[in-house]
């Protein structure tokens, strides 16, 4: 092996370094051009998810102030069924609007507007109204809003619930629960009222041939449903209203007698 002097030596160790130096700058340029570019992909990628993201709950926005507008504008939204005008004695009964707006607000509301008079009467208002004139009312949040006058206005000679004949009674519940499944109460609070007037009505005050306790347990059903829609806007909440609560229904019958 020829021998080799330390300029040459040196020579090579500056072209080796030169040649190495060279390729480790060339691959370091094109390590921070794919940094780049898997930077911006990332980017790409994360704007595209957030836009999706903002998309769809604009979407969920939408549909829910869409469907809030269809249930305070039922009648502007409901489907019309392409057919003839039905000639039968069948026909869906003409409720009240004042008591449609109570089921739809989930309060309290007299079953008088489901028996035949309160039915009656909600068909000669209806045919006898001048106009839908709408007045200033004060919404759930305190804010003041507009509704149809009819909406506003409890019709004249209503029963309350403790006076009604048990045959009214017995009309009316499965007429204001037709009502209240479609307006869109929670299954929870329909079978509950449905448990409830079934258990009014299989109780032996209603069956006793005692016209006082007869009356009482009327006289009970209306208190305790006036009650139980008035707390369950309230902190602590409602009850299960299906229960029949004795020692209340015992006190009231007491008060009935000691009046009656």
């Amino acid at each position: 092996m020829p021998n080799v002097t330390e300029a040459q030596a040196a020579e090579t160790l500056h072209t080796t370094w030169v040649l190495t130096n060279e390729d480790l700058c060339l691959q370091w340029q094109e390590q921070v051009v794919e940094d780049e570019r898997l930077r911006a992909e990332c980017k790409r990628l994360a704007d595209e998810e957030a836009e999706c993201e903002r998309l769809a709950l604009q979407l969920e926005e939408n549909t829910a102030r869409a469907d809030e507008k269809k249930k305070k504008n039922r009648s502007k939204h409901s489907t019309i069924i392409l057919r003839p005008r039905p000639f039968t004695n069948d026909e869906e009964a003409l409720v009240s609007e004042f008591a449609l707006q109570k089921i739809d607000s989930g309060k309290y509301v007299e079953l008088y507007y489901w028996t035949n008079q309160g039915l009656d009467n909600a068909l000669i208002n209806y045919h006898t109204r001048d106009d839908d004139s709408m007045v200033p009312s004060i919404g759930e949040d305190g804010s003041t809003v507009w509704v149809s006058a009819a909406t506003s206005k409890p019709a004249a000679g209503v029963i309350a619930d403790r006076d009604l004949s048990p045959v009214d009674f017995a009309q009316a519940i499965p007429c204001i629960m037709a009502a209240i499944e479609e307006r869109d109460w929670t299954k929870q609070r329909v079978l509950m009222l449905a448990q409830f007037w079934g258990a009014i009505m299989l109780h032996h005050y209603w069956n006793s041939n005692d016209l006082l306790a007869r009356c009482a347990i009327l006289l009970y059903q209306e208190e305790q449903r006036r009650a139980w829609h008035s707390a369950i806007l309230s902190s602590n909440g409602a009850w299960d209203i299906s229960i029949i609560d004795e020692p209340t229904l015992l006190v009231l019958t007491s008060l009935y007698l000691e009046h009656h």
